[in-house]
């Protein structure tokens, strides 16, 4: 039995696993938890990487406290952020959170001064949103941010927690890949992007895939740990390649879609497709595991569900009480006839003083029936998500020429039975729920493959599908 420890950071919390593998199956059991909290200071939003980094070493000495014998360990985090460095390899201030309101009109400011917004799509085939890191540190550039002018590194925030634990300066490719920043023709950062923003290849780390051992634990981290030098493996660290990577797919003919807080809803492809169409729909192009691209598109996801719950858990006067668990929540909706639907993707459900709110209204511009209870609510989000999740289906057949089967579905998500049915009868093709934990997983069987004992893609998915449970709801009638 070999273990692997999997560092899974998300945008509001993180946690490290531990990955058994016995040559057939691999366990995971979660080793720690803690909250990733967004800092608020002076009207900026920041994370707290020295606390992420402590989080690890904690972890690491429950490793030494248990004696458990780590293979590797492996970081997957959120993309487009990125920290600053110096020449002394010191951390130069705090991270900007990538929800900092200092991006708004970015875009268009770029566009307006550097390069076309039909340009950057060309030299990137990522799609656009205004916290990329290209329009991140634009902003910076111009509000003449001494940390920027002072960067001797800018690191992807993984890459930045590998750096702080091994020395070594990497760029890995799937992270690299969200910063609307890497040419997937050429498979490292665009020179010509890099120099609008004063910046040279020099101030990244060299340009790494999953599975490169990166380094080992500095004699530091050893020290505070009382480890040896365990290696550090750069997995897929932007955590959706680790959770595609995860996809327990036996054939081409699929879809998945990671869903959780957004929903990325793609497919795998062997090249970029940066073409007029996926331009016009705004498609991403993402680096994956083996040199492919994941070809999705970013859809909100639970999103506004979940801030109806929490409206709905500071309001004392509603008529029913609300299970805390998701799907006996849904159970409540099963009773519900209202068929309204709303557009998810619509910006005004992006951060709304209120969601029930902004649903009511987004209805009755449209002439809908207004929900009276939550589990009218609730049937209308995911009815909504559902029918949402078919048209881009559609928009991936035209785009791909690719006939889609079967979606995958992964993540948190994957969970929630009464979302999987509205999906699959949406669609009209099985849905397959699980893993729940896929960004872990697909971090592990990275650095089991890095160790040699398991050889291609195909027989990652093998074992996890070896691994997990997975449940396929398939098209009804009605819904």
């Amino acid at each position: 039995m070999t273990h692997y420890l999997s560092v899974d950071l998300g945008a509001t919390s993180g946690r490290t696993v531990i990955a058994s593998f016995d040559g057939e199956r691999v366990d995971m059991r979660e080793f720690t938890r803690f909250e990733n909290p967004q800092l608020p200071l002076a009207g900026h939003i920041f994370w707290d990487l020295p606390y992420l980094y402590n989080e690890i070493l904690r972890a690491l000495r429950f490793v030494k406290t248990e004696g458990l014998q780590l293979q590797s360990i492996g970081i997957d985090t959120w993309g487009c952020d990125f920290a600053f460095f110096d020449k002394s390899g010191q951390l130069l201030g705090l991270p900007y959170c990538y929800r900092d309101p200092h991006t708004d009109g970015a875009m268009e400011c770029y566009f307006a001064e550097q390069m076309s917004q039909h340009e950057v799509y060309e030299h990137t085939g990522i799609q656009f949103m205004p916290f990329n890191s290209l329009f991140q540190l634009h902003t910076l550039r111009r509000a003449g941010c001494t940390t920027l002018a002072n960067a001797c590194k800018i690191l992807f925030i993984p890459d930045a927690l590998i750096y702080m634990l091994t020395g070594e300066a990497v760029c890995e490719y799937t992270v690299a890949s969200t910063s609307q920043m890497l040419n997937p023709n050429t498979g490292d950062l665009d020179t010509e992007l890099l120099h609008t923003l004063g910046l040279t290849r020099d101030h990244f780390g060299r340009l790494v895939q999953p599975g490169e051992r990166v380094g080992v634990l500095t004699p530091q981290v050893q020290a505070a740990t009382g480890l040896g030098d365990i290696p550090i493996v750069a997995v897929a660290s932007h955590d959706t390649a680790s959770a595609v990577a995860a996809v327990p797919a036996e054939d081409a003919d699929f879809a998945y879609l990671s869903c959780g807080t957004w929903s990325l809803l793609g497919v795998e492809s062997p090249t970029p497709i940066i073409n007029e169409d996926s331009y016009t729909n705004n498609f991403t192009n993402e680096g994956g595991l083996d040199h492919t691209t994941r070809f999705l598109k970013n859809i909100t996801g639970l999103w506004i569900f979940e801030q109806c719950r929490k409206e709905w858990t500071v309001d004392n006067d509603l008529p029913v009480a609300i299970p805390k668990d998701v799907n006996a929540l849904n159970a409540l909706s099963l009773a519900s006839a209202c068929d309204s639907l709303i557009a998810p993707d619509d910006p005004r459900f992006a951060h709304p003083t209120s969601m029930t709110t902004a649903i009511c209204d987004y209805l009755t511009e449209t002439g809908q029936q207004l929900p009276e209870s939550p589990a009218d609510y609730v049937r209308v989000i995911f009815r909504s998500l559902a029918a949402r999740y078919a048209e881009v289906i559609n928009m991936l057949r035209d785009l791909t020429n690719v006939e889609i089967h079967r979606l995958h579905v992964i993540g948190g998500g994957s969970r929630n039975e009464y979302l999987m049915q509205f999906t699959a009868n949406s669609l009209g093709i099985p849905v397959v729920a699980g893993p729940q934990e896929g960004t872990a997983l697909g971090n592990a069987l990275v650095q089991v493959r890095a160790q040699g004992l398991v050889n291609t893609l195909a027989e990652m998915r093998a074992i996890i599908k070896n691994s997990i449970e997975l449940k396929t709801f398939r098209p009804q009638s009605t819904d």
